[in-house]
């Protein structure tokens, strides 16, 4: 038996994944954390498949690019592949000349959307690499940051054509995904607004 996968249907299963555990929020505030980390893996497959452009180069960091075009010149095996860091790859799909190789369109944020896809990514690794600590988050603008999180994946996965899907399937979930994500995280914004005042 055998787990089959590939880069677009892991984005898929990671906005699946999210909106899974979103629908859990208003009885369990812990389900944040798998919140956080799904809504950064859909992210972050969805830049990926926004820089693949066949060969994949762009996705991967400057040391990696590097190595496998030193190979690739010298007719030799290619090395071990290493994708860039999510911040890396948010930089290139902004990029004036990064984020339009091959007639893409970049991702430009507005508002608060930069500060909060940023702030994603330092949440998801406060929980991916937990230190020993007593922590309290505040989950009031956590819908915000999601929600400006999932506008970078609407806007390369669904609202342009920077993503060639090679599979209906796999965009297709991942579009139902994302609305309902994005209901619950309107739902919720209403909640903690009401909450807090």
């Amino acid at each position: 038996m055998y787990l089959r996968t590939d880069e677009e249907f892991e984005a898929a299963n990671a906005m699946e994944m999210a909106t899974q555990f979103a629908s859990k929020l208003t009885e369990d505030l812990h389900q944040w954390r798998w919140v956080i980390i799904a809504l950064h893996n859909a992210a972050q497959g969805v830049m990926v498949l926004s820089l693949r452009h066949g060969n994949g180069l762009l996705a991967l960091s400057d040391e990696s690019y590097a190595a496998w075009m030193t190979a690739y010149e010298k007719n030799e095996p290619p090395p071990p592949e290493k994708l860039d860091s999510y911040l890396n790859l948010y930089k290139k799909v902004k990029h004036k000349q990064w984020g339009q190789v091959g007639g893409n369109a970049r991702f430009i944020p507005t508002g608060t959307e930069g500060g909060d896809i940023r702030r994603l990514n330092s949440l998801r690794n406060e929980f991916i690499h937990f230190t020993p600590k007593g922590w309290s988050l505040e989950v009031t603008g956590l819908p915000r940051i999601s929600l400006a999180t999932a506008r970078l994946v609407s806007f390369l996965a669904l609202e342009t054509t920077n993503v060639f899907w090679h599979s209906p399937e796999a965009r297709a979930r991942l579009a139902a995904a994302h609305a309902r994500f994005v209901e619950y995280m309107l739902q919720l914004r209403t909640l903690y607004a009401q909450n807090a005042g």
